[in-house]
């Protein structure tokens, strides 16, 4: 009861990222059924195209060994060795094949669901699977219902379609039994080929049902509260707080390498008191006037104190400050709009310069 405030909060769907990271840690929905599945294909396809010679062989051994045991002596150790050996390689035969088809299906079952992977996560001990409360859980939770449904539907449609199938049956086997052995071996043969058919099939629609399921659980699993959305999001985004944070310190270092760099300006236009652009112009080696640092309000202010610091012209003239400020990026050229405004301010700065002021 306690799990179920946490479980109807969560009702976000998994955010890319935790099926991202849920799949790297190896926790991936299986259904347990499709192997099970898997193994009865096995079986069935052991019995149908092995297990005829297989039953044909040791029916006749059998048969042999019945009629005529003094074909084989056991006077000696080596005789009874010699009589294991035989049988051991008659069933031994059969017992290779079925195990052998039902590695393959085993693995066919886990591949065709997933990929396989080393997944380090998943053999690494916790505390949490040996918990009392979470065992608990997972027996009389809603995993552990599903898994008894499954269990129960498993044994009442087997009970079913074993009663249908062998409702026939000893007909089949009171009918064989005046047969010869290869005969009677076919028999059987034919019944359990029968059997495990109908049995494959009920597997089938389990295993279809428990995989549609497993992925809708693991899925329901996933699901995330709000709060964790939000915080996925800061995590992936970054903290708004922290981004804030450093935005300002590039804003004050951007400000300080402008203010450094004012000094060498050539001239300022401002508008009185709002706006405020230095820029420097060198003859033969600048191209056009160059932005050395731009700002409003109190920034333009600091530009200006520092320029008539240094004696550095100022312009005011409000209508190109305002527009230069919207249209110009500092270390860069001015835009060509501007060229002809700018040449001259920069004409009467060459022509007013002092002797100490050439150059610059």
């Amino acid at each position: 009861m306690a799990d179920a405030p946490d479980k109807d909060s969560k009702t976000e769907e998994a955010t890319e990222k935790k099926i991202r990271d849920t799949i790297e840690k190896g926790q991936l929905p299986h259904s347990k059924e499709a192997a099970t599945f898997a193994s009865f294909v096995a079986i069935l396809a052991f019995t149908v195209f092995f297990a005829k010679d297989s039953a044909v062989d040791l029916s006749v051994f059998l048969a042999t060994f019945l009629e005529k045991p003094e074909a084989w002596p056991l006077d000696t150790e080596a005789d009874v060795v010699l009589l294991y050996q035989v049988i051991f390689v008659h069933i031994g035969k059969a017992l290779v094949a079925i195990m052998l088809l039902l590695f393959i299906a085993g693995i066919g079952a886990s591949v065709v669901q997933h990929m396989p992977a080393f997944v380090l996560d998943r053999i690494t001990p916790k505390a949490s699977r040996i918990s009392l409360s979470q065992g608990w859980t997972r027996l009389f939770g809603l995993q552990g219902f599903v898994e008894f449904a499954k269990s129960l539907a498993k044994l009442i449609f087997t009970l079913i379609v074993l009663i249908f199938a062998l409702g026939e049956a000893h007909i089949s086997l009171l009918s064989g039994m005046i047969t010869p052995p290869a005969a009677f071996g076919m028999v059987i043969r034919d019944m359990a080929i029968d059997i495990l058919s109908a049995v494959t099939f009920v597997m089938l629609v389990i295993a279809a049902v428990d995989f549609v399921w497993s992925r809708f659980h693991w899925r329901m699993d996933l699901r995330m509260t709000k709060q964790e959305v939000k915080d996925e999001h800061k995590q992936s985004d970054g903290d708004p707080l922290v981004k804030a944070r450093l935005r300002s310190i590039a804003r004050d270092r951007a400000r300080n390498r402008m203010m450094t760099a004012v000094p060498k300006a050539t001239l300022v236009i401002a508008n009185p008191t709002h706006y405020a652009i230095a820029l420097k112009y060198v003859r033969d080696q600048d191209a056009a006037p160059v932005v050395l640092a731009k700002g409003t309000d109190l920034v333009a202010l600091k530009i200006r104190e520092i320029a008539e610091a240094n004696g550095i012209p100022v312009f005011e003239d409000v209508t190109l400050a305002r527009s230069m400020y919207k249209q110009v990026s500092v270390d860069n050229l001015i835009p060509p709009q501007f060229y002809h405004a700018v040449a001259e301010l920069v004409k009467v700065v060459y022509a007013n310069s002092k002797p100490q002021r050439k150059g610059a």
